[in-house]
Formats: structure tokens, C-alpha cells, sequence
């Protein structure tokens, strides 16, 4: 498979805490990664690196051939890598559609044509029917999809997602396990960022576990389950 995005010794401090050290990995095209880790482990520090909200302090991070390593966010989109948030940011006074724009508008250069984008998106993610309503209206499981229309709309080959199971009944998580088989099925790679084992080991390709800032394996999720380190990280020695 083809090495879409590799990830190069990163570390990331804060004030001499390290958040994220040497971390290497690799994601092929139309690969879904699964990382997890225990709250702290570093996780979505690691999205911020890769997103171009934070500057690494070691290491690289190149994609579809290009060293993108500290480029500010709206470089990186362009390059084609999207994300969602652990804590939903959509813009709640907005429509639901208005919303899924902002991600079009990066490269539609017509508000005509961003609508049009927006409307296809809106209908993958099931969100079609809210198209006009505020995105203050949306429950949290419509939001979180929002959140991934707004995303899609950007035409990433990566794209991140964090936590989108977070707080879902069982239905709305086998209805996100759904959509993230259905996005690598368009030829986009995933990585997501859960805690809802449930809902990310049968579909995830592979799993990144971090601990404590640094991985602790890199393997199929039948193998991952079975890993003392693993075991450790979660349940204790």
C-alpha cells in the first residue's frame, strides 16, 4: 500500500513537559488508524502536530511525499488533510449548510458552488434533512457529523477525526462506525482518536497506542488486545 503520511520521531513539550516523544508511524491511502490511549496519553496533542496547531519540537511529519512539519493549519488543509474536535466547533448561530461552506469555500471560489458542495456532503453524512436549521438546533450526534461534513467538504486525503463516538448511544456508534467505513471507501485515509473500543476495533485496519507520550504499539487490533503493554496502560500492572 501507499505510504500516504509518515510521521517521523515526532516529540512535542510544553514548558519542559513532554507531550508526545519520537513517536514514527506510517498511514497508507484509504487506511483507517485507530489511536487510543488513557486520558493524557498525548493523543490529540498528536492531531494538533499533525494539523499545524502546534509547532513539533523534533522530529517530521511528511505527507503524499511533502515535509508539511510546522505548517500553519490552513497550509496543511490545503495540502489535504482535514479534522474534526474533541469538543465540537461548529459555529452554532449558523445553519447547518452555512456551516459545511466554510469547508468548501477553501476551494470553491463561487458561494453557488460551496452551496451545491455543501448540499452532498450534508446528504453522505445523513444531515440533508437539517440543511436550514441552526447548527444550534443539531444534537450532539448530528453535530459531530456536521463536524465531519464541514471536513469533507475540504477534499482531504486524511482526514482526523477525534472522538466523534464520544457520548453516543449504541445506535449513533455503529452509525459512526458506518461513516468512517463509508469515507475510506472514497479513497480517504482515517485516523481516529476513541475511547469507545466498540465502535473503532472492528473497523480500524490498525491500532497507535500511546502512553504516557509515547507509543506503545502499532498493530492489528486482535493483536493490540492481547498486548501486556496495552493491558498495563489501561488496566494496571
Amino acid at each position: 500500500m501507499t505510504v500516504l503520511l509518515s510521521v517521523e520521531g515526532l516529540c512535542k513539550t510544553f514548558a519542559g513537559l513532554v507531550a508526545n516523544n519520537a513517536i514514527s508511524f506510517t498511514v497508507a491511502e484509504a487506511e483507517i488508524v485507530g489511536l487510543i490511549g488513557p486520558n493524557g496519553a498525548g493523543k490529540t496533542t498528536l492531531f494538533n502536530c499533525l494539523a499545524g496547531y502546534h509547532r513539533p519540537t523534533a522530529g517530521r511529519v511528511r505527507f503524499a511525499g511533502r515535509d508539511i512539519t510546522g505548517l500553519p493549519p490552513e497550509t496543511i488543509a490545503r495540502q489535504g488533510i482535514a479534522r474534526t474536535f474533541q469538543i465540537v466547533r461548529v459555529f452554532q448561530t449558523m445553519t447547518a449548510i452555512e456551516n459545511v461552506m466554510v469547508g468548501a469555500l477553501l476551494h470553491c471560489r463561487q458561494p453557488s458552488s460551496a452551496a451545491a458542495l455543501a448540499r452532498e456532503w450534508l446528504d453522505f453524512t445523513g444531515l440533508a434533512y437539517r440543511a436550514a436549521q441552526p447548527a444550534s438546533a443539531l444534537t450532539v450526534s448530528e453535530q459531530k457529523r456536521l463536524e465531519v461534513a464541514r471536513a469533507l467538504a475540504l477534499h482531504p486525503r486524511l482526514i482526523l477525526l477525534d472522538e466523534i463516538m464520544a457520548g453516543l448511544t449504541p445506535i449513533e456508534v455503529r452509525e459512526a462506525s458506518d461513516l468512517v467505513r463509508r469515507i475510506r471507501d472514497l479513497g480517504i485515509a482515517v485516523i481516529i482518536v476513541e475511547h469507545v473500543m466498540e465502535g473503532i476495533m472492528p473497523i480500524a485496519d490498525r491500532i497507535l497506542v500511546l502512553d504516557y507520550g509515547e507509543k506503545i504499539a502499532d498493530a492489528p487490533p486482535a493483536r493490540v488486545v492481547r498486548d501486556p503493554a496495552v493491558l498495563s496502560a489501561y488496566l494496571g500492572a
